[in-house]
C-alpha cells in the first residue's frame, strides 16, 4: 500500500488513541463514495462531437454487467437514459465490490483498459486502505499480501516457467494463487491445483519413469529404497536425513486436503485458511524442486 505509517495528529498529540487504518474489508464507509464514483466514470466513454469530445453512459457495458452480476433494472421500460449505469453505481458493499470486479474484467475481455481509471482505482484502494488491489491481469480484485511474499511467489511462477522439467507447475501455481487472493476465493481448487504443481516440479525427479505419478506415489519413492539417492541443498549434519524437510513438507500439503476422496461421510472442503497455507507451502516446494534444490544422484 502506498499510505505511510504516519499517526493522525490527534494521536501523536495524545489527544485520542490508536484508530484501526486498515486493511478493511468489505467497503468501509470513507470507500463507498469514493468508489461509486470510480464505477460511473468507468462506465462512461468519450465520443467525439460536434463541439468536441463528450461523454456519455455506455449502456451497453452496463447492461451486459448488470446480467453477469444477476442485478435487476428498476423496471423502467423502456430504459432511460442511464438506468443500467445508475443500477450498478447505486450498489454498496461487496455488491459493489463485485462491479468494480466484473468492470475490470470486462474492460481486459474487449481489450479496452483505460491507464488513467486503473491509476485511480489503485490510489483510492491504497489510500482507503482498503484490503483488495487490482489483480497483475488488471481483470479484477484480488486480496492483498505482503509484496515481498507476492513478488517472491511471482519469482517462483516465472522461474519454473523456464524450466522444462517443470512441466506446468507455473500454470497450477498461478492458478491456485488466483483461487485463493481473487475476488472470488475457491479454496478446493486452489488446494488441488497447489498439490498438481507440486507434483509437475516433482516429476522429473522423484518418479521421471512414472507416468501416472502423484504426491502420494512420490512419497512412498521418498520411503523406499531409492530414498538415498536423493539430496538437498540444504546443509545437514553428517547423521541427519537430507530428504527428510523436503518428506515432510510434501507430507503436510498432502496428507492437508480434505476433499481429495468421498466417503460414507460428509466430504469436509479445505478452509481458506487452510488453501492459502497450502499454496505457499507447495510454492516453497515448487522452488526447491524446479531449481535444483532438491536433487536425485545417479
Amino acid at each position: 500500500m502506498t499510505n505511510t505509517t504516519r499517526q493522525r495528529f490527534s494521536v501523536r498529540a495524545g489527544l485520542a488513541s490508536v484508530v484501526n487504518d486498515g486493511p478493511y474489508e468489505g467497503v468501509a464507509d470513507h470507500l463507498l463514495v469514493p468508489l461509486q464514483q470510480w464505477v460511473v466514470t468507468a462506465l462512461h466513454r468519450e465520443i467525439r462531437g460536434e463541439f468536441g469530445r463528450e461523454s456519455y453512459p455506455d449502456e451497453k457495458m452496463a447492461r451486459v454487467i448488470c446480467l453477469r452480476l444477476r442485478f435487476a433494472s428498476d423496471g423502467v421500460y423502456p430504459p432511460a437514459g442511464s438506468m443500467y449505469v445508475n443500477v450498478l453505481a447505486s450498489q454498496e458493499g461487496i455488491d459493489l465490490l463485485d462491479v468494480v470486479d466484473a468492470v475490470l474484467a470486462y474492460r481486459v475481455e474487449q481489450g479496452a483498459t483505460n491507464p488513467a481509471e486503473l491509476t485511480d482505482l489503485t490510489k483510492l484502494l491504497d489510500e482507503g486502505g482498503s484490503a483488495y488491489r487490482i489483480t497483475e491481469g488488471l481483470d479484477g480484485l484480488e486480496e492483498r499480501v505482503t509484496p515481498a511474499v507476492r513478488d517472491a511467489l511471482r519469482q517462483t511462477i516465472a522461474d519454473a516457467a523456464g524450466n522444462p522439467s517443470a512441466g506446468s507447475s507455473a500454470d497450477h501455481l498461478a492458478a491456485a494463487w488466483s483461487a485463493v487472493y481473487g475476488r472470488h476465493p475457491d479454496p478446493v481448487r486452489a488446494y488441488s491445483e497447489a498439490i498438481k504443481a507440486v507434483e509437475c516440479a516433482a516429476h522429473a525427479i522423484i518418479q521421471p519413469n512414472h507416468q501416472r505419478a502423484t504426491l502420494g506415489t512420490m512419497l512412498g519413492e521418498l520411503r523406499g529404497a531409492a530414498r538415498p539417492k536423493f539430496t538437498t541443498a540444504l546443509t545437514t549434519a553428517s547423521s541427519a536425513d537430507p530428504i527428510a524437510p523436503v518428506e515432510a513438507m510434501m507430507r503436510a500439503l498432502w496428507d492437508g486436503q480434505t476433499s481429495r476422496h468421498g466417503k460414507q461421510t460428509n466430504t469436509v472442503s479445505e478452509t481458506l485458511e487452510a488453501a492459502r497455507a497450502g499454496v505457499h507451502l507447495a510454492a516453497t516446494l515448487v522452488q526447491w524442486f524446479s531449481s535444483g534444490a532438491v536433487a536425485r544422484t545417479p
